[in-house]
């Protein structure tokens, strides 16, 4: 049988988050995997309790030994915020360059399976044969240390994976892209790119770092008061850049916020952020002049548990904020985010601070490729198939068409759970896996659209009833019917709409054969299902109902 080269997401296409890819070379019937990356999406409180989710493995792990290693592209969440959810569940090796696999050994230390992991470091630019890939990192920019796009190298034609990137000639910190590396691959001749699509509808250039500077000096050296800078915990480049600002305005800075320290930890040890002075603890904040502090903290999502979100509110434990002090949003809005960080605003201004946003001043520049940059990786690579990931449908939609525009021959739009074969013969999407999403429950995974999530959620919108009857031998009832419920009644209207419900369950009773009360399954049955027409005829809505049944 002719062997074959596919790509499989799992994750990440017609979506931005939540990151799994997988490439597959050899026998159609039994092909050894290749998986790139394994990352989170975050809850926006629907469905209630879950914040963290994950691509649900499912397909890989049934095939689990035909899997040869997965490679993290990045330290982002969405790219590896998964494997210590799910590693236990595939148990293949790691590799990752030296700032993402120090970030990684941080996650995987809070798991019990961490000394199983076999890790494997590679050099930036660095080469690694993985079963039949043979891997070429290409060093790229994005807004994290170390971004590999990552050459993928098979005897049916080279795949290249671009990860996160962008064409940024002052990263500040970290290194430009490789666009030479870039050029010698297209030159070599390209089968394919998969290609990150976030940006695609912002014409232009996405911006240096480096512009930074000037807007953010200029706002903060005019503030008289307290001052904090909101921003994501992995960027390190922007956190350099907020710090030589603060020097330059006469500011010591603090860091708030548990992932700042453990990304600026991670960094150092690798030799990043070696001419910028160490970083000061939130103890220290109560003892700086209000108009000498800076204070870099997370939370910029809005998630209610992180620095800033309990700073808005008043409750973090060391750092207070109030009238004259000043909050800046150096980063951009994840959408689903919005209603959580509208309500931290509030409550900033409620407190009487100021909020300086992007509308302000050029005080963030994204870690993705605008269309220009998307139209220059298309001039270095110059592959015969695009295939547009990273993004919502319309991002894929609005890639796809761009890179026919730049002459690339095929362009194929495809979602999670789309397996297409990319070689032999011309592309084309050949099957659809099993794809779905995996959440964080306490302490264990569950499927999004399972029982457990269905029901919490059924709860959630109708409430939940408890029904107890006891009855003798012969299934008559010899206690009156008691009714718990939960989310759905006002304590001045419980007398009469649970009497009107027990009216009805004891007169379904009545007409239930003598022969079906001789089953408890019987009794149970016709008491839930007349009580929840009651509770829909009463009040429109359709509780989650048990019955507990007793028989004397």
């Amino acid at each position: 049988m002719t062997d074959e080269l596919v790509f499989l997401p799992l994750g990440g296409a017609g979506e931005i988050g939540m990151n799994l890819n997988l490439y597959g070379y050899g026998n159609p019937k039994k092909p050894t995997w290749l998986m790139i990356d394994l990352g989170v999406t975050f809850g926006d409180g629907s469905p209630p309790g879950i914040d963290l989710i994950t691509p649900d493995p499912a397909f890989i792990d049934e095939r689990k030994d035909q899997l040869a290693g997965l490679v993290l592209t990045h330290a982002h969440e969405d790219h590896l915020g998964a494997v210590q959810y799910l590693w236990d569940r595939l148990r293949c090796p790691i590799y990752a360059t030296p700032f993402t696999m120090e970030i990684l050994k941080r996650k995987l230390g809070d798991t019990n399976f961490a000394n199983d992991v076999e890790l494997h470091v590679l050099p930036l630019n660095g080469s690694v044969t993985i079963g039949p890939f043979e891997l070429d990192l290409i060093t790229m920019t994005h807004s994290i240390l170390e971004p590999n796009g990552i050459a993928i190298k098979t005897p049916l034609g080279t795949v290249l994976h671009t990860g996160d990137w962008k064409f940024d000639p002052d990263p500040v910190v970290g290194e430009v892209s490789d666009e030479a590396a870039l050029e010698r691959l297209g030159d070599d001749g390209v089968l394919a790119i998969v290609c990150d699509s976030t940006n695609v509808f912002n014409p232009g250039h996405s911006g240096s770092e480096s512009e930074l500077t000037e807007d953010l000096t200029k706002i903060i050296s005019a503030c008289t008061g307290k001052v904090a800078v909101a921003c994501f915990a992995t960027n390190v480049a922007r956190l350099a850049t907020i710090a030589k600002v603060a020097e330059a305005c006469g500011r010591d800075v603090v860091l708030a916020g548990r992932s700042l320290q453990r990304s600026t930890t991670a960094a150092r040890k690798c030799g990043y952020l070696e001419d910028i002075a160490p970083f000061l603890d939130e103890d220290a904040a109560g003892f700086i002049p209000n108009d000498k502090l800076l204070i870099i903290c997370t939370g910029s999502q809005g998630e209610p548990l992180a620095a800033l979100s309990r700073i808005a509110s008043g409750g973090h434990p060391r750092i207070n904020m109030g009238d004259g002090d000043t909050v800046i949003f150096s980063s951009r809005v994840i959408p689903g985010n919005e209603v959580g960080i509208s309500a931290m605003k509030n409550n900033l201004v409620r407190a009487g601070i100021r909020i300086v946003e992007d509308t302000d001043g050029h005080i963030h520049v994204s870690g993705h490729p605008n269309r220009e940059e998307l139209v220059e990786m298309y001039q270095h690579v110059r592959p015969k198939i695009s295939i547009p990931v990273h993004g919502e449908r319309r991002h894929l939609e609005k890639h796809a068409a761009l890179a026919l525009e730049c002459q690339v021959p095929h362009a194929i739009v495809n979602e999670n759970g789309g397996m297409i074969r990319l070689a032999p013969g011309d592309p084309t999407v050949i099957k659809q896996v099993k794809s779905g999403r995996l959440v964080h429950d306490g302490n264990r995974m569950v499927p999004l659209n399972g029982e457990a999530i269905r029901s919490r959620v059924q709860g959630l919108w109708n409430g939940t009833a408890m029904i107890t009857l006891v009855v003798d031998k012969a299934g008559t009832p010899i206690s009156e019917l008691f009714i718990t419920t939960t989310g759905m009644l006002e304590p001045y209207e419980e007398d009469d709409i649970l009497d009107a419900v027990a009216d009805n369950v004891f007169a379904a009773l009545e007409r239930l054969p003598k022969k079906k009360r001789e089953s408890d399954n019987e009794i149970s049955e016709t008491i839930r299902i007349t009580s929840r027409r009651a509770f829909r005829r009463l009040l429109d809505k359709k509780p989650i109902t048990d019955v507990h049944l007793v028989r004397v």
